[in-house]
């Protein structure tokens, strides 16, 4: 008869115990769960802002990168005409068969017979 009730009061003792740690364990795991998801809850608002402001930052420099290759496509057209157009004058402007001294040689011929020639105008004696 005592084997019996002090079995079943062992047991309920154990079982006490037993629902007292489960308790205590579920309430701690509860507690971590609700820590987790309240820090998650804010990485997750602060990840979505993050995105938001990477997003408008890529648009924006994807505009002002493509304004700046029409600015580029723009330039390099007009490189391309000046370059024309500086191949198109260098011929004239450049000419490399004729040496530094010959062509101060031509020009000083050139000064005197326009100063030969302004004399005659002026009336002035060629002796």
């Amino acid at each position: 008869n005592g084997g019996v009730v002090g079995m079943l009061e062992v047991i309920e003792s154990d079982f006490a115990r037993l629902e007292s740690d489960t308790k205590a364990s579920e309430a701690s795991a509860q507690e971590e769960y609700d820590t987790f998801m309240t820090d998650s809850k804010v990485d997750k608002e602060s990840k979505t802002k993050d995105i938001e402001h990477k997003t408008a930052k890529k648009q924006d420099e994807s505009q002002a990168l493509t304004v700046k290759n029409e600015d580029l496509e723009g330039t390099q057209k007009e490189l391309d005409a000046a370059l024309a157009y500086f191949d198109k004058l260098k011929p004239s402007c450049v000419d490399a068969g004729v040496s530094y001294e010959d062509r101060v040689a031509r020009r000083k011929e050139e000064i005197e017979s326009l100063q030969e020639a302004l004399r005659i105008l002026n009336g002035e004696d060629l002796a």
